[in-house]
């Protein structure tokens, strides 16, 4: 099998939605090639990730010695962040901090399980509400941008907030619920997955595509600032405990569903009610890319999912075309625009974030950077 005659990977269901997807002569993608030969050969969760995470933890704990907390962690009600701070508080003894952004697209489902986490752990939240306005300004801003990196917005309201609020109190560890087991095959940067906070990249956004006024009350730190000044200078750590512990994704669900009455989800990232209708319905009827296709992928490459289940389900829609006809007109009017507005954005002219000013080329250095020092070693594109 040639490159040329090879539309989806024989492996896993990576296809050439992926403009600049390669596959090797058995139709292997390089994202199951990456996975095979950099992150499985160093991902240990038996001896060696029992040895880590205590490690880890006794690190964080003699830091935190006479501090309320030893370590904060962002708390979406979602399963991997749910799932670390279970892992966070009873396997590894420490006294972490829930922080919840709330960005004002919550599910009533994430809402509650936060609130089972929070009584079931016993742990204190602190919950930061973003103003409203200007979240919604610019995300008008960012759909008029034509671009699909539509939650830019979200996610840099929500680690801009989480940064700003350790550096702040001096919060010294961070832990997240990023991880290998559901996340190995990170979807390419062409389907929305611009490598962090650019404020480049907002800057001529809002003053390409916004209302024209100055937008102060959105929350962002520059992916540079955090990376660089944050970790390298002041000294604050991000972990990542999952990688360290047997994760699968059915049996956490099992298991936080047993202790806390926690409720699955549907599909990933379906605590946010704007990014489960951006990822449902904006992302493949707009422009053609699942983000489904990554999230199985990472499935099928670590023996949680047969490439045929993934097959069938990528084969239809998440959710019903009824309820995504309502997710439309639920999206537009809490947006403050018309259904046809709304429309109207999603019938215009498709942009790319290279149509933008933006710093990509630093990013994607220090990005190589991390893998040449093995900081990193999902395949980023």
């Amino acid at each position: 099998m040639t490159n040329l005659d090879t539309k989806i990977c024989s492996n896993c269901i990576m296809d050439h939605s992926d403009p600049n997807i390669n596959f090797d002569n058995e139709g292997v993608c390089e994202y199951c090639t990456n996975f095979n030969d950099y992150v499985k050969p160093s991902w240990d969760v038996g001896i060696k990730g029992v040895e880590s995470l205590q490690k880890t933890a006794d690190s964080i704990k003699k830091d935190g010695v006479g501090k309320d907390f030893d370590c904060i962690i962002g708390l979406s009600g979602g399963l991997d962040s749910s799932y670390v701070a279970y892992v966070a508080k009873e396997k590894m003894g420490l006294r972490p901090l829930l922080f919840h952004v709330d960005a004002g697209w919550n599910t009533d489902q994430a809402v509650g399980n936060i609130e089972k986490l929070v009584d079931g752990l016993g742990l204190d939240l602190y919950t930061e509400v973003v103003n409203w306005e200007a979240v919604k300004r610019m995300q008008v801003a960012f759909l008029r941008s034509g671009i699909p990196d539509q939650d830019l917005v979200q996610d840099a309201a929500f680690f801009s907030g989480l940064y700003k609020f350790a550096r702040k109190y001096k919060i010294k560890h961070i832990i997240t619920g990023s991880n290998y087991s559901t996340e190995c095959c990170r979807e390419p940067e062409e389907w929305g997955g611009y490598l962090g906070i650019d404020k480049t990249l907002f800057g001529d956004i809002w003053q390409k595509c916004g209302d024209g006024k100055p937008n102060n009350e959105f929350p962002l730190v520059d992916i540079l600032v955090y990376k660089l000044w944050y970790q390298k200078v002041l000294g604050m750590k991000v972990h990542h405990p999952l990688n360290m512990v047997p994760y699968l994704k059915k049996d956490a669900e099992d298991e936080l569903e047993r202790l806390f009455g926690w409720q699955r989800f549907q599909h990933k990232h379906h605590e946010s009610r704007f990014t489960r209708f951006y990822e449902d319905f904006w992302l493949p009827r707009r422009f053609g890319f699942e983000k489904r296709r990554a999230h199985f992928s990472s499935l099928i490459m670590t023996g949680q999912m047969s490439r045929d289940e993934a097959l069938e389900r990528i084969s239809r829609p998440e959710m019903d075309e009824h309820f995504l006809k309502q997710e439309f007109e639920y999206v537009a009017h809490k947006l403050g625009l018309t259904v046809l507005e709304l429309q109207q954005l999603f019938d215009s002219p498709k942009k790319t974030y290279r149509d933008y000013k933006n710093k990509r080329s630093l990013i994607s250095a220090g990005a190589n950077i991390m893998r040449r020092l093995g900081l990193e070693k999902r395949h980023f594109r």
